[in-house]
């Protein structure tokens, strides 16, 4: 059998493809299902490999060929096809469309008998013709491209386009593919050999060192330098095969030493490639080059941003007269529409409607940037911009943090933390600046350190600082405390406790009343996690009477100091079995909280009252508390590892002696990874101990060796987010437990609400037929979901529905097992 030729001009693959399989069969996706398809992205990214794959992949498909058309070498903006006729006066596109036409009409084959080739006898020829074209490098002639791409698209139906360009066409019809670096590691550290070897980015560098150096392969000993050069280089394929082909001459370790002068590093390609891609430098320049003025200013200006970056620094960091802060908007855009700048939608999540769209800069794109401000004599003086502007946002989160803003701060801190640390290692750089450190440190809410979890960077920072701004004030003393209090957290108690000395003596030598009360209250909190209930409460009432002296009572270091007395108060009283006082205490938080629109501290209040129940011996209430707290901890905004962990432990505790011993080595070893990425341990938090130990000796005594070590190793490779789906226990939660077992949870008042539920009532509904406020009803609601493990309303109901069946009325007595968990609705009643 005589195989079928498909005409057409693709040009063979003079090195092997490697990975991009998912986006192989989206393009192919998107090219069956529209005429035209461009692939945009960075320089070097990989868009013309990835569309001669694609095209060669649905080659058969056109039955009069698929060609490749490279535009690169179409460089003179007054080039012009003679053979055209007469275009428009001044009309450029005109000019670019038939120098193009021409290249393409020699490109098919098409002859000139002399009087020249028009676009219209281009288009006659294929009119009736199934080809693709392959348009490669559109960038620089994008009005040329459009208006030749646009004509052509009208007149052949049978046509389709896959274009390449570093921005889109902007043409009707048009289906945009943003082409993506190559996945790579994060890190090689923490990962097996196999892991790492199945990265894009990882397998394209081993792929290309053998080519140059037979028998190279990933190994143990080089797996962490080739997965850290790979994410350096931003998974970017064309610097990863400059880099690999180093490899002749470099060991990883050796070219990952180098990687600091990427452009002088990787500056020998192959002489077969274009001139534009034989070094990086050349491939980031064309880019550069396509940009205006504005646009190249605003590129380098945006180099002083590290990890992303919001409009309103922008605004608030780079513009002048060169950028007019009227003209940001619309030259970031064109940074965007030319792959230089790329939004960033998985760094901005915070669930808001003031959410802010975030951008960010691949690394290699950041350091050309950064080149350009060093040579327009910038640096300097957009460091110290950047720096104040951060100092600012860090004061305007404080002044905002005890309000509905909270979620959002919350989140908007962590996002910015790469940038808070570039501004904070600017200062201790600076002579003279160490005091700013010490400002943002006390302004950063001390509630985002427990969240966060960064305990070991934040006394580096205040370690640095604290040496070098030793004038005696009370932003001094408030920062000795911060530290102190991070370095017990840290289990070293003899340091933190010099520490806190130090901070404590100053405060009272400046008679600074209000770090008087936080270093008594400091004090407090750790007696309280040691055990010391009675010293505990002493201290905690002590602080309570200083505090109430500070003449600015409302103020934010005021209010979140009251918040975490009130806090440590009402757990301390539960633990001592003290009931009464720790509602009071706990609906003194909501009435605080609550017409601020603050929601955060619920989920310490729960914890609390799970720490009650596990004294008391009522694990199942336990396991349901806790469920509470991991799903407000998963809420936008409200991410906390140090309640995550504290939960994960009391989780483990209560499923071991409900003889999950499975489950529970597998949180114990989940715990143990979110300790270490803290720097903390279990140790240092006494109230956790006994949950923790339970969970040890029982899933000890319950398992092999063995079965334990598998569980509790399988628990440790897990992610934040996997630990709290693992401890919801997500993975096997479609089985209900039994009605009977359920209906002893709810209150009287979740019994009501629930009944409603199953008349298909919204919250609102519920709220006006109960008399309680909207916001109490939504608070039933979920924690009737979080009680019945239940994720929807429609469940809920169904279950209610069945619950009527057997029991009519909801208003029937409740068993007397012992206090039932107190959760907390939203205006601050008690269920």
């Amino acid at each position: 059998m005589v195989r079928r030729v498909v005409p057409g001009n693709l040009p063979a693959e003079l090195a092997s493809f490697v990975g991009r399989r998912s986006e192989l069969r989206e393009v192919r996706q998107l090219l069956s299902g529209s005429r035209l398809v461009t692939l945009v992205g960075v320089g070097g990214i990989g868009k013309t490999r990835l569309a001669l794959r694609a095209a060669a992949e649905m080659e058969r498909a056109f039955a009069d060929g698929s060609w490749f058309v490279d535009l690169a070498a179409l460089r003179d903006p007054g080039l012009r096809n003679p053979g055209l006729g007469n275009p428009a006066p001044g009309s450029q596109e005109v000019e670019h469309s038939g120098a193009l036409a021409g290249l393409l009409a020699a490109v098919l084959g098409l002859e000139d008998r002399g009087g020249g080739l028009s676009l219209r006898q281009l288009t006659d020829y294929l009119a009736q013709r199934r080809a693709l074209l392959v348009l490669d490098n559109c960038e620089h002639l994008l009005p040329a491209c459009a208006a030749l791409v646009t004509g052509l698209l009208r007149t052949c139906p049978a046509l389709r386009v896959m274009a390449t360009s570093r921005e889109p066409l902007a043409v009707s019809g048009e289906v945009v593919f943003a082409v993506a670096p190559l996945p790579a590691p994060a890190s090689g550290g923490g990962q097996r050999l196999d892991e790492i070897g199945r990265y894009d980015a990882v397998a394209l560098f081993t792929t290309r060192a053998r080519a140059v150096k037979p028998g190279f392969d990933l190994t143990a000993g080089n797996r962490t330098a080739i997965a850290e050069i790979c994410r350096r280089l931003d998974g970017l394929p064309l610097a990863i095969e400059l880099a690999a082909a180093r490899i002749r001459m470099l060991s990883p370790q050796q070219l990952l030493h180098r990687l600091g002068d990427r452009f002088a590093l990787l500056s020998q390609g192959s002489r077969s490639a274009p001139a534009r891609q034989r070094t990086l430098r050349a491939c980031v320049d064309w880019s550069f080059d396509l940009c205006s003025k504005a646009e190249q200013v605003l590129w380098a200006r945006l180099s002083i941003f590290v990890g992303g970056f919001e409009l309103d620094a922008v605004e608030g960091i780079c513009t002048d007269e060169l950028v007019p802060a009227d003209e940001v908007v619309d030259l970031l855009a064109g940074l965007v529409d030319k792959s230089v700048v790329v939004r960033d939608d998985d760094g901005n999540d915070d669930g808001h409607d003031d959410e802010q769209a975030r951008y960010r800069m691949l690394e290699t794109i950041r350091d050309f940037g950064a080149e350009k401000l060093v040579e327009a004599a910038e640096r300097e003086a957009f460091r110290r911009r950047h720096r104040a502007w951060y100092q600012h946002l860090v004061a305007l989160a404080k002044a905002e943090w005890i309000s509905s803003r909270q979620a959002y701060w919350m989140a908007r801190l962590n996002r910015e933390h790469p940038n808070l640390r570039a501004a904070v290692d600017d200062c201790l750089a600076e002579p003279g600046q160490a005091p700013a450190v010490l400002e943002i440190m006390v302004n950063l809410p001390g509630l985002y350190w427990w969240t966060t979890g960064m305990f070991g960077e934040g006394r580096r920072w205040l370690d640095l600082a604290l040496a070098r701004a030793t004038a005696p004030t009370a932003v001094r003393a408030r920062a000795l405390l911060l530290d102190g209090q991070m370095t017990i957290a840290q289990n070293q108690t003899e340091l933190g406790g010099r520490l806190l000395d130090e901070g404590e003596d100053l405060a009272r030598r400046l008679d600074a009343t209000a770090e008087i009360a936080l270093a008594v209250f400091i004090r407090a909190q750790f007696r309280l996690y040691d055990g010391d209930l009675p010293a505990a409460m002493k201290a905690l009432e002590t602080s309570c009477d200083i505090l109430s002296t500070v003449p600015q009572r409302e103020s934010v270091d005021s209010l979140e100091l009251r918040l975490g007395q009130l806090m440590m108060l009402g757990t301390a009283a539960g633990l001592a079995g003290d009931h009464d006082r720790a509602d009071a205490c706990f609906r003194e938080v909501l009435a605080i909280t609550e017409p601020r629109g603050v929601n955060h501290y619920r989920s310490y209040a729960l914890g609390s009252q799970a720490l009650s129940a596990w004294r008391q011996g009522r694990m199942t209430d336990v396991v349901a508390l806790v469920e509470a707290i991991l799903r407000l901890n998963r809420l936008p905004g409200s991410i906390d590892r140090y309640g995550a962990v504290q939960g994960i432990e009391m989780m483990a505790g209560a499923v071991a002696s409900l003889r999950q011993y499975r489950r529970a080595a597998t949180l114990l070893g989940a715990a143990d990874a979110l300790w270490a990425e803290m720097g903390a341990s279990v140790t240092t938090f006494n109230h956790l101990v006994g949950p923790h130990e339970t969970a040890r000796r029982e899933a000890r005594a319950g398992l092999t060796d063995s079965t334990f070590a598998e569980a509790f190793t399988h628990g440790r490779a897990m992610s934040h987010d996997d630990a709290i789906a693992f401890a919801l226990d997500e993975h096997r939660r479609p089985t209900p437990p039994p009605p009977a077992e359920r209906s002893t949870r709810l209150t009287r008042r979740e019994r009501q609400v629930a009944d409603l539920l199953t008349q298909g009532l919204s919250n609102k509904e519920i709220a006006s037929t109960l008399v309680i406020s909207q916001r109490t009803a939504e608070s039933h609601v979920e924690n009737i979901l979080a009680k019945l493990g239940f994720a929807s309303r429609s469940q809920a109901a169904a279950w209610a529905a069945s619950q009527q069946t057997s029991h009519r009325q909801f208003g029937e007595s409740e068993p007397d097992d012992g206090p039932r968990p107190m959760i907390t609705s939203g205006d601050g009643q008690i269920a």
